[in-house]
């Protein structure tokens, strides 16, 4: 039996992720948690005639355990969009409070669950959800994910458009490093099946990867965010790491994590100076099963994207370790 748990099942992307998730053969039961609406959420979902079991939970009566409580995997889009008059630092405070406050109910009542963060800046998120789950004891870095997987689905389909080839999927675009803006390194050199990007295309294909997400607030005319590719790369990393934990082999993501505390992770801390770090991460039944390097022999242009993304990583992951030290006072 599985149990998977949305956390922020109610928004934007918690939404069409529920129902990925619902359709899913892997899941048996799904509970979807929020601060509204998810008691209808699950009645609607309910209705499709796919064998996972669907219940909503609300915060009072303690929802948020009832919700997480024995879960195998917990997958975090909660949060809110950016408002008018509203601040980056208003908006990280409010985020990573909100990310805060539901990974100490996930370490309280599901500790051995596979913890997938969406919830933005995932650079600082993950850092935080890290110190948290450490303050409780039962941090296993092999467990705790920072989604990264929408930036590796835009890769496939801008270098596919690029490339030629009519299915992005058959394509292996390995992007590291963080996921925000210049934090992310689309390694092109490394694509499988090989392609050549030329010269004159490069510059504005990484910067598409990057900010790919403009593009779409750009096209919904500030309505909106990117929800639904965002949905379908979280379920595809949930798929994946569920398939993996089934006994699935040779299953490969990049995925945010906590270096030091994976196989093969340290030596690629030592090499950036930076330990929390997205790279191609083999899955297994205990998660993520080893890191993979692939700094070795990557160009000077993937170098050059490569020192800008550890710089700002750097500031990153700090401001989370000391959010989640020191979280503001509320008024």
């Amino acid at each position: 039996m599985v149990k998977a748990v949305v956390a922020g099942a109610a928004g934007g992307i918690g939404q069409p992720l529920s129902l990925l998730l619902k359709l899913s053969p892997l899941v048996d039961e799904l509970a979807l948690y929020d601060v509204v609406n998810t008691p209808g959420v699950a009645a609607d979902l309910s209705h499709i005639s796919s064998p996972a079991k669907t219940t909503g939970y609300l915060p009072p009566n303690d929802g948020a355990k009832a919700a997480f409580k024995d879960a195998d995997i917990i997958v975090i889009p909660a949060g809110i969009p950016r408002k008018p008059g509203m601040t980056r630092d208003d908006l990280f405070n409010i985020n990573a409070g909100i990310v805060k406050g539901l990974i100490e109910v996930a370490a309280d009542v599901a500790p051995n669950a596979f913890i997938l963060v969406i919830s933005n800046p995932v650079n600082s998120t993950v850092p935080i959800s890290a110190e948290v789950l450490k303050a409780k004891g039962v941090f296993n870095a092999q467990r705790l994910f920072g989604v990264t997987t929408l930036d590796i689905v835009r890769a496939e389909t801008f270098v596919a458009e690029i490339a030629g080839n009519s299915n992005p999927q058959e394509l292996v675009v390995p992007v590291i490093g963080g996921h925000s803006g210049e934090t992310i390194v689309p390694l092109f050199s490394k694509v499988s099946p090989s392609v050549t990007i030329p010269d004159d295309k490069y510059d504005a294909l990484v910067n598409r990867v990057q900010f790919g997400g403009d593009e779409v607030v750009k096209a919904k005319e500030g309505l909106g965010s990117a929800t639904l590719s965002m949905a379908y790369a979280g379920y595809r990393f949930a798929e994946k790491l569920l398939k993996a934990a089934k006994g699935a082999k040779g299953l490969v993501e990049p995925t945010y994590v906590y270096l030091p505390g994976i196989p093969g992770g340290k030596e690629i801390a030592e090499k950036t100076g930076v330990d929390f770090f997205s790279v191609p991460v083999e899955l297994g039944p205990n998660g993520a099963e080893k890191a993979i390097d692939i700094l070795g022999d990557i160009t000077e242009k993937e170098k050059t994207l490569l020192e800008a993304a550890i710089k700002g990583l750097k500031g990153n992951i700090q401001k989370g370790v000391d959010f989640a030290h020191n979280p503001p006072q509320k008024l």
